[in-house]
């Protein structure tokens, strides 16, 4: 991986108007992005940028815009819109980059900027780290353009409307929607408008719920990081399924009939089976991290699949698939990839492939969701001053091997840094619930008294 040290796993993220998600970093950021793209002569570099809903994305969007027009850019404004519809906007308009205002799952305090290629694609780790040398005064800015050579900025009012379109087609054109009521949690975020729009056009019966923003409550007790909203939407208005966004709406957390929550390794067991039996599994293998539970792992087997695993981000999944042609990937946390229909991970689109699943076969999800067992699981986040390499934490290092041998063969330890927070990550799976809680507070201790 390339050194970074702004960029983490998903692009700049970090409380917005401080250090680096400033707004001088946004406009250096865009005057650096733009000239790295600019071409030959007579071509005018051309970039869209969109944002979800929270406050701070006007500060971010402004500020960005004036590099990217001080670099000589064209640029396209699209508005709120998902993760995913940047990334089809950036391809659809023939586009140089796409960029994303948006800290995702974060609270509203927060803000971030990632970026797509002209391919729809995230930037790869080495273009990153040659923005965040021009970023650090580490290389040298181009000459400006002056005169006539500055660029020009505009507004996409449709482009809402073409993304909806195109999720549309992704659903198979002899099923519909009619006679299923599902509950849409669009956490306030970006996919406010166009999600209930698309699953109604369909058919569906849609019930709200995280439609209403006011640029501070994205995320709030709502969406895919509180799911427990929809689940009892749910079970009170008796619907088929509950689908919940997160705030860029590029992943989904569901739910079956009776409110159990369905999470990404369950969508990943239920659309790999269903693929293998239709032949549209290349490689019978499924990319996930290596946060996914075994029960992943041992349902994929019972059907003649396995599960590759990689480090923890949907970019780096997306790595994997590219690299071996692989067309279905995802995260525990929801981000699902269907390469054939998106370049990252699409909320609207994992729960379409889902329904489209439940309609063919005729089946509630709860029946689909069956397939796999899932192991017991313990995460613990503990907030960190420095992501200090774990190879010089010598005590901790210790309590995870001794909760390792405890385990044996019975379970996995996995700790890690987060790529966008100031975090530590500590994963246990195991057979006995309880057993695996104690175990992951004994690491999650020793972290804290190391670097916490």
């Amino acid at each position: 991986m390339a050194k970074r040290s702004m960029f983490g796993t998903d692009g700049i993220r970090g409380e917005a108007n401080v250090h680096p998600m400033t707004a001088d970093v946004a406009l250096r950021l865009g005057r650096a992005l733009g000239s790295r793209l600019r071409g030959p002569m007579g071509h005018r570099t051309k970039v869209v940028v969109g944002k979800d809903t929270r406050l701070s994305g006007y500060l971010i969007e402004t500020a960005l815009t004036a590099g990217l027009l001080s670099s000589g850019a064209e640029v396209h404004l699209l508005g709120p819109l998902p993760t995913p519809g940047i990334a089809f906007m950036t391809t659809g308009m023939r586009c140089d980059a796409g960029v994303v205002i948006s800290a995702s799952h974060n609270p509203y305090q927060d803000n971030g900027i990632k970026i797509f290629g002209r391919d729809g694609f995230k930037l790869p780790d080495t273009v990153e780290a040659e923005l965040e040398a021009v970023l650090l005064g580490e290389v040298s800015e181009p000459e400006l353009p002056r005169g006539t050579g500055i660029g020009r900025a505009w507004r996409v009012d449709d482009a809402a409307g073409r993304y909806a379109v195109y999720c549309k087609t992704i659903f198979p054109k002899e099923l519909t929607l009619e006679g299923i009521k599902v509950v849409v949690d669009c956490a306030n975020g970006a996919a406010y408008k166009v999600a209930p729009e698309v699953f109604e056009d369909l058919g569906a019966t849609v019930v709200t719920l995280g439609t209403e923003p006011d640029g501070t409550n994205i995320n709030k007790r709502c969406g895919a990081l509180h799911p427990e909203g929809m689940a009892a939407m749910v079970r009170r208005t008796g619907a088929q399924l509950g689908i919940a966004l997160d705030g860029d709406a590029d992943r989904c957390i569901l739910c079956d009939e009776r409110g159990e929550i369905v999470d990404g390794d369950q969508i990943l067991a239920v659309l790999a089976r269903r693929m293998m039996r239709d032949g549209r599994l290349p490689g019978n293998s499924v990319v996930a991290t290596v946060m996914s539970n075994v029960g992943l792992e041992r349902s994929l087997s019972e059907v003649g699949a396995k599960l590759v695993r990689v480090n923890v981000g949907d970019r780096y999944v997306v790595e994997r698939m590219r690299q071996d042609r692989f067309a279905l990937g995802g995260e525990q946390s929801g981000h699902i990839i269907v390469l054939d229909h998106a370049t990252t991970g699409d909320g609207i689109v994992s729960g379409l492939a889902m329904l489209g699943v439940m309609v063919r076969e005729q089946k509630l999800l709860s029946e689909l969701a069956a397939c796999m067992t899932r192991f017991p699981q313990v995460l613990k986040n503990v907030p960190v001053r420095e992501r200090r390499p774990m190879s010089e934490l010598a005590d901790v290092s210790a309590v995870i091997e001794h909760v390792e041998s405890r385990l044996g063969d019975s379970g996995r330890v996995l700790v890690r840094y987060s790529g966008t927070e100031l975090l530590a990550r500590v994963m246990v799976e195991g057979p006995d619930t309880t057993e695996i809680d104690a175990f992951a507070d004994e690491i999650a201790d020793a972290l804290r008294r190391a670097v916490g």
